[in-house]
């Protein structure tokens, strides 16, 4: 777990990390660089999930690769998928990192949202629905490897 006091917010005990996959974490069906680096920093505090409709086949493949757990959605509203996802894992727990339209509930659902805009953008509604925008996956897990980079932009 890893707990981040927030000023003006209050203790947010992390347990759980959910990575969007396409746009997210991978482009074009590739990892981006550095984030087998990045996951693998967490070691056993949190539990790291991908969560995917498999739209490339590799999800199981990629999972395994990275050391994590895979959620596999079915395509078409993946949007309320995703937030029920993150409801089951309990969404105060929850800090769900995306880029997408599909997937706005979760980062509005997790206690902390998490936007990353990186080669394929991002959409509007993505950004606005998160806590915290950043312009790269090494960026979004950074914030997990010193949470005083959380603190310094939630605090109010």
């Amino acid at each position: 777990m890893i707990d981040v006091d927030v000023p003006g917010t209050g203790t947010i005990s992390i347990e759980h990390v959910v990575l969007d996959v396409n746009g997210t974490i991978s482009v074009d069906g590739s990892l981006v660089d550095g984030v087998a680096e990045g996951v693998e920093t967490f070691g056993g505090d949190v539990t790291v999930w991908m969560i995917t409709a498999d739209t490339r086949g590799t999800a199981a493949r990629t999972a395994a690769r990275l050391g994590i757990s895979v959620e596999i959605i079915e395509p078409g509203m993946e949007d309320s998928q995703k937030t029920a996802f993150v409801r089951r894992l309990g969404a105060s727990g929850v800090v769900a990192v995306g880029n997408g339209a599909n997937d706005v509930g979760m980062l509005t659902e997790a206690a902390i949202g998490v936007c990353v805009v990186g080669p394929e953008g991002a959409a509007g509604a993505a950004v606005s629905a998160a806590d915290v925008v950043v312009t790269s996956i090494a960026d979004a897990l950074g914030l997990l490897v010193d949470p005083r980079r959380l603190v310094a932009t939630l605090r109010r």
